[in-house]
């Protein structure tokens, strides 16, 4: 197999570049950079999966699952499902060779037009154009489409008889998935969707638009190195101008020197909300002079995920998997098909949007026993009995939320790792609305609305998101701010002006976003990283087009690497 990655054994210890993080923002800046002629390195904590590879059983699925928290520390760090229980809120995201794009259900949508009219953002991203631009370069790289067989989905029905209810109609949803055969802008050739249901638990048929089967393969196509198990730990600025990054090997090679130090002459920090911010902490632990910003504007993007259990409908909101494990009547479809958009002209803060979603088919066996605390014994037991496809779960609703917070959350250090301070955070109105909502939906179709099935676990009654943003938001200087509108960070040294920064160090992720979104963030994370590699090309003299290159033979997902130099 052509994988991607490469052992720390093979690094260099001085790169022009080095990407730390692998998500959306790490696979454009290494992307770029590389077509630019760059020596770039990119930096991933997590470990590469090739289609094929993500867990499709629950023992897989739990030795992939690593949770942390003040009272509980279990799992590897770099297993593929990343918890992080909270005092206030918890938080889910993905870990490996790809960020979140791995394990998030691709649902790609641009805010509001009024959410960038928020003077929150700094001038620049409204007036300089380049925005629409970053958009459509993310679109061509993406490739969002919706299900042309959106409709015929069992799960896609019960949301229309729900909205019914409630005085709304779905309309189809755009995923980073591809319903036809394509060579997409990479080189690789990836087939059809078979609508299993996976996309949350890891696509294994090669048909979602990761970023490990875009931007990565495109990157090391023109010679960047990718180093998985590598955890940046912090950074600071070397005599020479140089940045230095201290980084922690997870690979658990014996013989081997744990800490390493490698260096670049210009760095982009992408390892998302929590990992970026939690390395600008660190480091300005460690003496870096960094806005007093850092780690506000946390945002949940008023996030939800919830359950309708015991709708008279069928449903079949639970994947099957590929090979598929059991024959339904109808197939599954992509993890989000269908969506109610909720829209409010006087008021976006109450716009919100619900989608029909999926549960990893890896994740069936255990499903009875999550809701048995929520007083559906029976209808568990009979599960168990029956299967998850044929009892009651075949009538199971899940549901992905989106909408608006007041980014009241902040990020600390609490030792070595970051932590979420958001104290009310359950309160915040967003939740109130969504469950009004949710609860007309359910209600719709004769189910019982179920907030959080786990409530009586280690998950408690915190709200939780999978969309995090925020830490390092953009701003106009470093009383406001982290970062600039191109993703630079302001030097915080008190001799320094307000909007200077540290030549050479930037920031590409959803840390930067100074608000919720409103809509699924990829997006508009890949649109602003797409927009600052054009200023930063502009900035430094680079020359690079986002244009794919046509190959004679495409790659495939189980080798995407083949493309690589040799």
């Amino acid at each position: 197999m052509s994988r991607l990655a490469r052992n720390l054994d093979s690094r260099h210890d001085r790169y022009d570049v080095i990407v730390v993080g692998s998500g959306y923002g790490g696979g454009v800046a290494a992307s770029r950079l590389a077509r630019a002629g760059k020596r770039v390195a990119v930096l991933e904590r997590g470990r590469e999966f090739l289609t094929g590879e993500f867990p499709d059983r629950f023992p897989d699925l739990r030795n992939e699952l690593q949770v942390r928290g003040r009272r509980v520390a279990m799992g590897r760090e770099t297993a593929l499902y990343d918890v992080r229980l909270g005092e206030d809120m918890h938080v889910l995201v993905g870990c490996g060779l790809g960020g979140g794009s791995l394990v998030n259900a691709g649902v790609a949508l641009e805010p509001d037009h009024r959410v960038f009219a928020d003077e929150v953002w700094p001038g620049e991203i409204r007036q300089d154009g380049l925005l629409a631009e970053g958009y459509r370069r993310a679109r061509r790289w993406l490739s969002p489409a919706s299900d042309p067989r959106a409709t015929e989905h069992t799960k896609h029905k019960a949301l229309t008889e729900a909205g019914r209810a409630f005085g709304a109609e779905p309309v189809a949803a755009p995923v980073a998935v591809n319903f036809n055969e394509t060579v997409n802008a990479a080189g690789i050739a990836q087939p059809a969707c078979t609508r299993c249901g996976d996309c949350c638990g890891g696509c294994n048929v090669g048909a979602k638009n990761t970023v490990a089967l875009t931007y990565l393969p495109d990157a090391v196509r023109h010679g960047a190195h990718l180093f998985t198990e590598a955890l940046a730990h912090s950074l600071s600025r070397r005599p020479d101008g140089r940045w230095q990054v201290d980084v922690t090997r997870l690979d658990e090679a014996r013989g081997k020197e744990r800490e390493v130090a490698m260096s670049a002459e210009l760095l982009v920090l992408a390892a998302g909300t929590l990992g970026s911010t939690e390395i600008l902490l660190r480091s300005r632990a460690g003496g870096l002079a960094l806005s007093p910003r850092l780690g506000e504007r946390f945002s949940a993007n008023g996030d939800i995920i919830a359950f309708g259990y015991g709708a008279k409908p069928l449903v079949n909101a639970i994947g099957v998997g590929h090979p598929p494990r059991v024959e339904l009547e109808a197939c599954v479809g992509a993890c989000v098909s269908g969506q109610i958009e909720i829209r409010d002209a006087a008021d976006l803060s109450r716009e919100l949007t619900v989608q029909e979603g999926v549960l990893p088919s890896a994740l069936a066996p255990v499903l009875p026993v999550m809701f048995m605390p929520n007083g559906r014994l029976l209808g568990a037991l009979q599960s168990l009995v029956s299967g998850v496809y044929k009892g009651p779960f075949g009538r199971l609703q899940t549901f992905f939320a989106v909408s608006h917070d007041k980014s009241g959350g902040r990020l600390v250090l609490d030792g070595e790792r970051v932590a979420l301070s958001w104290p009310g955070a359950a309160g915040e109105p967003v939740y109130q609305r969504l469950d009004a909502v949710l609860s007309s939906l359910v209600s719709g179709v004769g189910g019982s609305y179920v907030k959080n099935p786990l409530s009586g676990t280690l998950m408690g009654r915190q709200p939780a998101t999978a969309h995090p943003l925020g830490g390092c938001v953009m701003g106009g200087d470093r009383d406001e701010a982290v970062v600039n509108h191109k993703g630079q960070v302001f030097d915080g040294r008190p001799d320094a002006g307000s909007s200077e920064f540290h030549p050479g160090l930037y920031v590409m992720d959803g840390s930067v976003i100074p608000r919720s979104l409103g809509v699924n963030p990829l997006l508009t994370i890949t649109a602003i990283a797409e927009r600052a590699m054009l200023h930063m090309a502009q900035d430094l003299g680079l020359s690079f087009d986002g244009r794919p290159v046509p190959v004679a033979e495409p790659a495939t997902p189980a080798e995407p690497g083949a493309l690589a130099p040799v």
